[in-house]
């Protein structure tokens, strides 16, 4: 978990009528429906507040809600304890620094236009929606009336049918469509109507388009169309023809090659999600004319010996380190730390055909068999990439620190250097444990030596500060040439992956420390705090265990490691980390600064990889114009939209996300479909009213077991102690445990597998027994006489 390798909305953008200045909250955009009278200056009730929250997304912070309502010295106290109290109860959740309803929209969000309303309206739905949240809710997309856009310059975005957008949310006034209207801030991603699917023959010729997707529809591929496609082929396809009757006509644009393939599977994720994969001519034009970078604004490190240290087969290298003792008598046994990241910003101009492509992708994506990169090879595998012995610009960070590990200084340049050796981590780490090769023998003293001793001083900060330490091991897929499957393996955890990550972290702690005090806007990575909700659940499983986890908001990341330390060597082990991680918010990016909870740090911005993080490069460019480093600094533009910047490569971070993990089950089920019937060991990885999700850990798969199917008892689903028990045997499985499932069915264009249960389960605690007596006594009291219907709102 600890591993990492908005602004105030302007006056034209708020809703008219002031909300708590004339004593009355104001509602939601002109609804006709008056809130409740209250008491400017007094805590109004709750049903007020939950109102305003739901009417005004972009005021929803406490500091906007107390304006709002006037509140002043013990009303802002009330007002903090009872917004606290909603959240335990789930009324509300926190979206960076405001509060929403649950399921809400946050006040940016980044929505697929897929329909249109009987008046022809675009309807959106939000791109990334969670299960747990329902349906997600359908937004109408209003299109400018001006031809000016934002601040009266340039042309307004237009959208149609399958564009991606990021747009402002705002409540509907009309209560009779839909829940939410939007404004266009900006056309991500201008869909071409492309589709893709399995072509299917059919008899005397032609075809049949079988969708991948659930929503998506089969079409009809006349003989004449099929682009050469075989049955079986993942085609990328064009409507041909829409009738008003019977399915659509469709053309074969490509044939991507066999589903049974490897490349197809990480096709379907990028079609599915969206990802630009193709770089447009004009991008690659620029790329290939770049030039490399001059010795301009640039101090010369050449003669310092740099390394990097990377995954063997690693094709991009954005990062050198290089540690020595620091001579200064006024730090006695201190170090010093030098790390240099790829001058990317010099390459990539704002507004540029490779800057916008690059905004446009956000991030590189990874699959088993490919990259989809942020930026072109001639950029992010040539010109950019620290290789050995090649010159190439960069900025780096050069950090002081006691022999404690308290960080003493540091200071940024702009540099030109001369990578003096590429070593893999496991190469370095055999150096250091005494069996070096012909590259690292001569390295050993003057280079990774003090490196190691560096790292050893830098990790005794770590250690006070303690981030949190989360065991989840990271499996990887080894493939076979045909780009199968062949092995799914936990590669070891070496101090040369530590030692790399600390110092990155501390470069990156640098780069927002520096630009703060410059005064200089940027964007953070922001990790909040355990929602109270969610700290509520894990307090109640924990206590299942006699493990405690003390109330109150103030949870700090070290009281997990406590909570870790003493499930650690028990059976409890690997239940007790997935459960702490699935009590933690998800990390984004954003200009207002929360601190990083997991890593247990106030200031952190992403800076070390601009290679393949957008975020990377706008600090970059921060760093540059701030410290007058010459070309490619951040411009007023750029500084105006960082709001808009951080939502939209936060929503494409999940997105690359999504795409990787749903390539990964789409494999591991593709391997495993030949072996239906076949026994596994597995181990619970999840408990749900409806059954258990298993994984199995020699295979890293994931599965399901349908609560029909576990045996002929009544199952109980106890959410506090993450269980279901029989009522009569008190028989069950609780998450962690291990188990026997037979694999009944696998479906790998879904990459779905779904298992049977083969153990007979374990007989549960009493505690666990008792509270399902306790449960099924108080629902059959609860019931109803026959025939008779419970009241409206409550079915």
């Amino acid at each position: 978990m600890s591993r990492e390798p908005r602004g105030r909305i302007p006056s034209s953008e708020r809703r008219s009528g002031k909300a708590g200045r004339a004593g009355k909250a104001s509602n939601a955009g002109g609804d006709s429906e008056p809130m409740m009278a209250i008491i400017h200056g007094e805590l109004p009730p709750r049903e007020v507040i939950l109102r305003f929250i739901a009417d005004h997304p972009e005021q929803a912070s406490k500091r906007e809600l107390a304006r709002a309502f006037g509140l002043k010295g013990e009303s802002r106290v009330a007002l903090k304890n009872l917004l606290r109290e909603l959240e335990e109860e789930g009324m509300v959740q926190k979206s960076r620094k405001s509060l929403i309803r649950p399921g809400a929209l946050p006040p940016i969000a980044v929505l697929d236009i897929t329909t249109r309303d009987k008046d022809g309206m675009l309807i959106g739905r939000p791109a990334e929606w969670a299960d747990e949240n329902g349906v997600a809710p359908a937004v109408m997309v209003k299109q400018s009336s001006s031809p000016a856009g934002r601040n009266g310059k340039g042309k307004a975005p237009v959208a149609g049918m399958g564009d991606r957008i990021l747009a402002k949310i705002f409540p509907a006034v009309d209560r009779g469509g839909p829940s939410y209207t939007a404004r266009i801030i900006k056309v991500i991603d201008k869909r071409q109507g492309a589709s893709m699917g399995v072509f299917r023959e059919t008899p005397g010729g032609g075809g049949r388009l079988m969708p991948i997707e659930r929503r998506g529809e089969e079409m009809v591929i006349d003989p004449d169309y099929t682009g050469g496609a075989k049955d079986g082929d993942l085609v990328e396809v064009e409507v041909a023809r829409l009738g008003r009757f019977g399915l659509a006509r469709a053309k074969v644009l490509s044939v991507v090659g066999s589903v049974a393939s490897e490349k197809a599977i990480s096709m379907i994720a990028i079609h599915a999600h969206g990802i630009p994969h193709v770089f447009p001519a004009p991008v690659i034009a620029e790329a290939d004319a770049a030039k490399p970078a001059t010795m301009s604004h640039r101090e010369d490190w050449r003669s310092l010996p740099l390394i990097t240290i990377d995954p063997a087969d690693a094709k991009d290298h954005d990062d050198a380190v290089y540690a020595e003792m620091d001579p200064s008598p006024d730090n006695p046994d201190g170090v010093i730390v030098t790390v240099a990241i790829a001058d990317v910003s010099w390459y990539v101009r704002p507004h540029s055909p490779l800057d916008r492509e690059a905004l446009k992708r956000g991030n590189s994506v990874y699959f088993p068999d490919r990259v989809v990169p942020m930026l072109p090879e001639r950029i992010s595998n040539d010109l950019c990439s620290l290789k050995e012995g090649v010159d190439r610009p960069a900025l780096a960070v050069r950090m002081i620190f006691s022999k404690e590990g308290r960080k003493a200084g540091h200071t940024f340049h702009r540099i030109m250097m001369k990578s003096a050796a590429k070593l893999s981590y496991q190469q370095a780490q055999a150096a250091i444990d005494g069996q070096p090769d012909d590259k690292t023998g001569p390295m050993l003293e003057p280079i990774l030596k003090p490196l190691w001793h560096a790292y050893h001083i830098m990790k005794k900060g770590r250690d006070r500060r303690q981030p949190l330490e989360l065991d989840m091991p990271e499996r990887k897929i080894q493939l076979k040439p045909d780009g199968t499957v062949d092995r799914v393996f936990v590669p070891p955890r070496l101090d040369a992956h530590k030692l790399i990550e600390e110092m990155m972290i501390q470069a990156n702690v640098a780069a927002a420390e520096t630009l703060e005090k410059r005064k200089q806007v940027l964007i953070y990575r922001i990790h909040d705090g355990p929602t109270l909700a969610k700290q509520e659940i894990l307090r109640e499983f924990l206590a299942t265990l006699d493990i405690t986890l003390a109330k109150g908001g103030n949870v700090r990341a070290n009281s997990f490691n406590g909570i870790l330390a003493k499930a650690e060597g028990t059976p409890h082990q690997t239940m007790v980390n997935e459960m702490v991680l699935r009590s933690q918010s998800q990390a984004i990016y954003s200009p207002d600064n929360i601190g990083h909870f997991g890593l247990n740090l106030m200031k952190y911005a992403h800076f070390t990889s601009p290679i393949r993080r957008y975020a990377d490069l706008i600090v970059h460019r921060a760093l540059v114009g701030s410290l007058g480093f010459g070309e490619g600094g951040i411009t007023p533009d750029e500084e105006a939209s960082l709001d808009d910047i951080a939502a939209e490569i936060s929503t494409f971070e999940r997105r690359a996300m999504a795409a990787e993990r749903e390539t990964v089950d789409r494999l591991i089920a593709h391997h495993l479909a030949g072996r239906v019937g076949a026994e596994f060991e597995a181990r619970v990885g999840g408990v749900t009213k409806s059954g258990l999700f298993v994984t199995l850990p020699d295979y890293g798969a994931d599965g399901f077991i349908p609560i029909s199917t576990l045996g002929t008892d009544y199952f109980i689903y106890d959410e506090a102690h993450q269980a279901l028990t029989g009522e009569k045997t008190g028989l069950g499985f609780r998450l962690g445990d291990d188990v026997t499932v037979r694999l009944a069915e696998a479906v790998p264009l879904a990459g779905a597998l779904r298992f049977e249960m083969l153990s007979e389960g374990r007989q549960m605690p009493t505690g666990v027994r008792s509270f399902h007596k306790a449960t099924r006594r108080n629902k059959n009291q609860g019931r109803k006489a026959p025939g008779t219907r419970p009241p409206r709102g409550r079915r």
